[in-house]
């Protein structure tokens, strides 16, 4: 906010405009570090979070419950995938599915092309419920919308009062599962540790994360080299990481693991 208002009032005050004749955030002292979040799921907070998710009595529509799953999946930001449209979705039947974001939705103002494991593509299939439905996370009070963009962290926190807010309207998930407060940005965390914990390297958790490369980690490359040439290396990469976080979840939550996915493990690890 701080840094908002002195980006404003230092246009205010430049010459030619002069709505201020000078800015009153000049010399403000340096405003202490934030503080990293570390919130990480553990795996058995994972397995009580995923099967609570499965539950039919808890307060909140199927298709909120799907999105928390397929964000702990995909290593998606929020805003990126609840808006997700059947035409952004990609060979779900066939070898390579995947997830095409557009840049209106992407905190960095470019393309995402998600590879999407066989974990995430079930969750998309269930979401999408009609051949008419266009939206796989539909709001279920505004058809042919997507849910709202706050849905996924007021269903984790619970609702307030309006009058009253330390007064909670309707427990959320985590009060309602017995779990430690957490956001829908904590399970892109979540999943890039056990993408780590898999001996997955941090350039390629990064690239699933949308990240920028690292001057050290990475060799920067000309832009259409990035863009066009080493547009299959990158999917193959992502691809391996979002596979084995798939049959690592499986194997967290009980589910069985297929011998292609367990092998993509051991390979990993090996």
């Amino acid at each position: 906010m701080r840094k908002a208002a002195s980006g404003l009032f230092t246009w205010a005050a430049e010459a030619g405009r002069d709505y201020v004749t000078a800015s009153p955030c000049v010399n403000l002292p340096k405003l202490d570090p934030e503080h990293p979040r570390t919130r990480v799921l553990s795996e058995d907070e994972i397995k009580t979070f995923w099967q609570g998710l499965d539950r039919n009595d808890l307060p909140y529509d199927r298709r909120t419950r799907l999105a928390l799953k397929f964000e702990l999946v995909t290593m998606l930001r929020s805003r990126e995938l609840l808006g997700a449209h059947r035409d952004e979705l990609f060979d779900l039947d066939g070898e390579h599915p995947r997830f095409d974001v557009p840049l209106k939705r992407v905190k960095k103002r470019r393309v995402i092309q998600q590879p999407l494991s066989d974990l995430a593509v079930e969750i998309i299939k269930e979401a999408l419920a009609s051949d008419g439905q266009q939206f796989a996370f539909e709001s279920p009070m505004y058809k042919g919308q997507p849910i709202h963009r706050k849905a996924m962290a007021d269903a984790l926190r619970g609702t307030k009062h309006e009058t009253n807010k330390d007064k909670t309207k309707t427990a959320g998930l985590c009060e309602l599962l017995g779990l430690k407060p957490f956001t829908p940005h904590d399970l892109r965390r979540t999943a890039a540790t056990l993408a780590g914990d898999l001996g997955f390297d941090d350039a390629w958790i990064a690239k699933c994360l949308d990240h920028a490369a690292s001057k050290k980690a990475e060799q920067i490359v000309p832009t259409v080299t990035g863009k066009v040439y080493n547009h299959s290396k990158r999917m193959k990469e992502k691809r391996a990481v979002l596979d084995g976080v798939a049959a690592e979840l499986r194997r967290i939550v009980g589910g069985r693991t297929s011998r292609k996915d367990a092998n993509i493990g051991l390979h990993v690890a090996a």
